[in-house]
């Protein structure tokens, strides 16, 4: 099956790797409230604040398409944290918490946990609220330990509608000097990413070690996407 994928995300980043899937893309960013409850997990907290930006342009998708069904959306959102002693760290709000953030990382292992929900779109979608579709009993897919995703509910052929999931991967800091923070923090780059640092960038200097997936560090888990899409019909390898 051959479908449009609707990235819910404004991100650069996002945009360059779900291009790897070779499939038409449309970028409708989401504007939502990025809070999360204190108690919640870092699984929790990415997978719901991805299934919320998802869910935040499928009816704009919906009323876009025919009643015929005979096209095929899915829409995508993403959400990335990074976790130091069991606290969240987003985005910083200045250069100050920036530099803050850089130095508690410094010399230290954390970890990254990203989310992913997709949603497939019909016409009817914009009817009601998609929160409230109906979840399925499943188990997890995993994927070695790395993440994992499950089928939250499914269209009338028995394909999956809602999925969503996580990864988590550990990241290992080199020391950091003040001097290297602040220079960092003057080019801007961490001033828009999660943990202030990107590792595509020039924060990749600092990283002595990774465990788990790259491109889930980078802000989207491209092998858990590919699995979650293989499982609706639809991928760069399963032309229809």
């Amino acid at each position: 099956m051959r479908c449009t994928l609707i990235l819910a995300s404004a991100s650069p980043r996002r945009r360059q790797l779900i291009s790897v899937f070779g499939l038409p893309v449309e970028v409708r960013p989401a504007s939502v409230d990025e809070s999360a409850p204190d108690h919640w997990t870092p699984a929790r907290t990415v997978e719901a604040l991805s299934r919320r930006k998802a869910e935040a342009v499928v009816r704009e998708v919906a009323a876009s398409l025919s009643s015929a069904g005979d096209e095929c959306h899915v829409v995508i959102g993403s959400d990335t944290v990074v976790v130091l002693d069991g606290k969240l760290m987003g985005k910083p709000a200045d250069a100050e918490e920036a530099r803050d953030m850089l130095r508690r990382l410094s010399g230290r292992t954390h970890e990254v946990y990203t989310g992913v929900a997709c949603f497939r779109v019909t016409a009817t979608d914009g009817e009601e609220d998609p929160a409230k579709a109906e979840g399925i009993p499943a188990d997890a897919v995993r994927l070695d330990g790395v993440g994992q995703y499950r089928v939250l509910a499914e269209m009338p052929d028995g394909l999956p509608k809602i999925a969503v999931g996580h990864t988590v991967s550990r990241v290992t800091f080199a020391p950091m000097s003040d001097e290297e923070i602040e220079a960092y923090v003057g080019t801007g780059d961490p001033l828009d990413k999660a943990g202030a640092y990107g590792i595509q960038g020039a924060g990749s200097l600092f990283v002595e070690k990774i465990e788990g997936d790259f491109y889930s560090v980078m802000g989207l888990p491209v092998n858990l996407l590919y699995r979650m899409l293989s499982g609706f019909g639809i991928g760069p390898l399963l032309r229809g």
